[in-house]
């Protein structure tokens, strides 16, 4: 397996889970992950959330961990990595209005690198314009902004454990689909994994 240098977009009050977990098994099975947070620099942190499924109308928040900067955002260029990873959380939201963040998505999907979005993530990949004609997927309240950006809307199952490929973009409703999710976006990354 060939390792990719993966490009990981965070800020503060990404979902816990989802920034913690990918990183770690990407970095697990041998690619190279750099996390990056607009106005951080290296050695920072930013503040995460933990979003659960307890029966409200919405998921509830609590605090999370620190989640480590690992590379200066304003340092970095997009064409140096392979992939680009963005978790949920209230992240995705604010870093939408940043146009260099727009700009770094934007090279991902013109140059056709896997990139995998989970939960809110997918904000990013409206908010960039880069999903017309795809199907995506996405916490349940994001599809408005999927159907606004022209893509077609793949169902989320019952336990939010299901992942949507379409081309190079790998989608996930929540952190329940870890195993989907990261099981496709290592699909797409040609990377392989054998018991």
């Amino acid at each position: 397996m060939a390792a990719k240098k993966i490009l990981m977009l965070v800020g503060d009050f990404v979902e816990d889970y989802e920034a913690m977990v990918p990183f770690q098994m990407l970095v697990m099975v041998g690619h190279e992950v750099h996390t990056v947070c607009p106005g951080k620099k290296a050695g920072e942190t930013v503040a995460t959330a933990v979003h659960d499924f307890e029966g409200h109308q919405t998921y509830s928040e609590k605090p999370g961990h620190n989640f480590g900067i690992t590379t200066t955002f304003e340092e970095i260029k997009a064409e140096d990595y392979d992939a680009l990873v963005i978790p949920g959380g209230r992240a995705p939201e604010y870093l939408r209005l940043n146009p260099d963040v727009i700009k770094c998505v934007q090279h991902f999907a013109k140059a056709n690198k896997p990139i995998a979005a989970i939960c809110h993530g997918p904000q990013l990949l409206t908010a960039a314009d880069v999903i017309k004609g795809k199907t995506c997927t996405a916490y349940p309240a994001v599809k408005p902004d999927i159907d606004g950006a022209g893509a077609a809307w793949c169902e989320v199952n019952a336990t939010a454990s299901n992942a949507c490929t379409d081309g190079n973009i790998v989608t996930a409703p929540a952190w329940p689909a870890h195993p989907e999710w990261m099981r496709a976006f290592l699909k797409v990354l040609g990377s392989t994994i054998e018991p």
